[in-house]
């Protein structure tokens, strides 16, 4: 632009809010890249509808991924109703810090944070949209001591708004996604749009987690689907993205998530772990396609 005297003059001259921005910016993407290496796989568990299990399969997935030997970080972006420090055992706990940064907490062999862990009680409201989110966001990936892990596996919340955006844009090429849905309609419609989502972001997809797939009783054992069944299966067939695998629904998964203690440890050879262990077996070959 010009000045009055007709002189060109840069808004992005030394020392003017747009360069200090920029170098801002610039030295955050530093950070967090130097936080980020030692970190080689990043999962993003989605899905398109709230109530399907998501936070019941991270937590779970991420179990089975350390229970194969690997070095395991499990981060709860849903800043809203974070679910993380209750399903395992540790709500009302602190995480510590240092001029490292802040200290992950530690369950199962997890390194573990959530904004759960930094609120006053349980019952107090995250208010924040927007940018506030995305600094969040960039916070717990870059002020959290991870150190080396094979997985850091991000738990989003349902959707496709600036939870799942700001995870996407900040973890940057390598990261993929694990996409969980439950086998009716009205779930299959939404996760069809987190896909969607995916290619749209270039974010390669692991396959489908169908949840909720059948229901089995504790008292004799037997299946009946009370959410229909093959969901999944067709949008598989629609949009060329594969089902990792099916979980049955067990009672006894409400119960572990509920009483911190996760069913894939209390249960091993349950139905449930079984599936779970699966989808634990297709990020490990996912991940190795990789290098």
């Amino acid at each position: 632009m010009s000045n009055n005297g007709g002189e060109s003059v840069s808004l992005n001259h030394p020392g003017s809010p747009q360069q200090q921005q920029q170098q801002q910016q610039a030295k955050a993407r530093m950070a967090l890249d130097e936080r980020m290496a030692g970190v080689k796989n990043k999962i993003i568990v989605m899905s398109g509808k709230g109530g399907v299990g998501k936070s019941t399969t991270a937590v779970n997935l991420a179990l089975a991924l350390a229970k194969l030997g690997n070095k395991v970080g499990l981060l709860d972006i849903d800043l809203h109703g974070p679910s993380i420090p209750k399903m395992l055992g540790l709500e009302g706990e602190r995480p510590g810090a240092d001029d490292d940064g802040i200290h992950p907490m530690e369950a199962f062999d997890l390194k573990l944070m959530s904004i759960g862990f930094l609120l006053r009680s349980t019952s107090e409201a995250t208010i924040m949209r927007g940018p506030m989110k995305h600094g969040a966001i960039q916070q717990l990936l870059t002020d959290v001591v991870w150190g080396e892990l094979d997985y850091l596996l991000l738990d989003c919340p349902p959707g496709t708004g600036d939870e799942p955006l700001t995870a996407v844009q900040l973890l940057g090429k390598g990261a993929a996604a694990v996409v969980v849905t439950t086998p009716q309609d009205v779930a299959l419609t939404d996760v069809e749009k987190s896909l969607s989502f995916c290619t749209e972001l270039k974010l390669p997809v692991v396959g489908l987690v169908e949840n909720m797939s059948g229901f089995i009783c504790p008292h004799c054992n037997e299946r009946s689907d009370i959410f229909k069944s093959g969901g999944a299966e067709a949008l598989a067939k629609k949009t060329g993205i594969k089902v990792l695998t099916q979980v049955p629904f067990e009672p006894l998964v409400v119960i572990g998530g509920d009483s911190g203690k996760p069913h894939i440890l209390d249960h091993p050879d349950s139905s449930t772990s079984q599936a779970l262990n699966k989808v634990a077996a297709a990020v490990v070959e996912f991940s190795a396609g990789k290098e």
